[in-house]
């Protein structure tokens, strides 16, 4: 038995969102009474932190403290429209959407605002604590709650916004047929170091080392948490999950999440992430969001790896012990390719 040592490099480009044009998504900001704000949407936060980011946008947008915004995820029914939390778009198009709904909602607050300490709406400005005040003459300022009280119990206001984002369509070159159908894309770049036990084809991944690009990480923490799951979400694909591991034959299917093989904690490594900031021009405050780009470079990193290690190339999923071992037999026995 030889444990052989293999490194696997990929890269990838991610279009973030559907493309050609169109994908909306839209929002509602309402105030309470109390002077708290509203976000309702249609978005559904799958854990990607939809929710989280959605309200820091809006509370950035708003000019109030984070604390004093709730997301309402409702759904089809009694939220606006969005076409649906896929294709890593969540971040880019709901938050663009929340910025033009909250652009309205502060618009409206400030013109209360006015009208409660008859000054022009253009020479006040929130303080992000939960004043508004005139600007250059902090002295001078009302709480925004007060605000809320007053323009829904004595002005007659709605403190609210709507807002929607489109994608604009793209142009067709008319001899080419060329088109630019992404607003803007993701990097990222994966380097995977793990071993191969040719006895038995088990792979070990014992090191991941990557650098992504998303635009601007509006919350560093939830984007460093996403990436590292994200990327053992990836090594399960790679070499663990697969609910046909004989398509088209049904034998040895998993029957329940009890037999469904996936990697456990025993099982993650070591992952060292660079977070590349380039703020996208067309993104709620320069974030693009990760989002399924997290695990895609993992799954050609890992075979390029197991390549590297002992020269099988396996082009099916997962790369299970077996495929591997039968690799090896193909090939008269491991072939490392040498460092890459």
């Amino acid at each position: 038995m030889t444990i052989h040592k293999g490194r696997g490099f990929a890269c990838i480009n991610y279009p973030i969102g559907m493309n050609l044009g169109g994908d909306p998504s839209q929002a509602l900001v309402h105030s309470t009474p109390d002077g708290k704000f509203k976000v309702t949407l249609s978005a559904i936060d799958l854990g990607q932190g939809m929710k989280s980011v959605t309200r820091q946008i809006a509370a950035e947008a708003l000019g109030v403290p984070v604390a004093d915004v709730y997301v309402d995820t409702a759904d089809s029914d009694t939220g606006p429209h969005d076409m649906g939390s896929f294709a890593s778009r969540g971040t880019h198009r709901m938050g663009n959407a929340v910025i033009r709904a909250a652009t309205e909602a502060r618009k409206a607050l400030l013109e209360a605002a006015a009208e409660e300490m008859e000054v022009n709406a253009g020479d006040l400005e929130t303080d992000g604590k939960g004043n508004i005040q005139i600007k250059g003459a902090p002295g001078r300022s009302i709480t925004i709650q007060e605000t809320a009280e007053a323009a829904q119990f004595k002005q007659g206001r709605t403190l609210s916004g709507r807002g929607i984002f489109l994608v604009p369509p793209s142009d067709a070159d008319p001899n080419t047929g060329e088109m630019s159908p992404v607003t803007c894309f993701a990097h990222a770049a994966l380097v995977v170091d793990l071993d191969v036990d040719d006895e038995t084809g088990e792979v070990t991944v014992n090191e991941i080392n990557s650098a992504y690009e998303v635009g601007r990480a509006l919350n560093e923490k939830l984007v460093e948490q996403q990436l590292v799951g994200g990327a053992w979400m990836g090594v399960s694909h790679a070499l663990y999950e697969t609910t046909e591991p004989y398509y088209p034959r049904r034998e040895n299917a998993p029957g329940d999440f009890v037999e469904y093989l996936q990697p456990g904690p025993g099982d993650v490594a070591t992952h060292n992430i660079a977070v590349l900031e380039r703020p996208a021009e067309d993104a709620p405050y320069g974030g693009k969001g990760p989002g399924e780009m997290c695990a895609n470079p993992v799954l050609p990193a890992v075979a390029n790896a197991i390549y590297n290690a002992v020269g099988v190339r396996c082009d099916t999923l997962p790369i299970t012990p077996e495929k591997v071992l039968r690799g090896l037999q193909a090939n008269g026995g491991a072939q490392p390719k040498g460092a890459l």
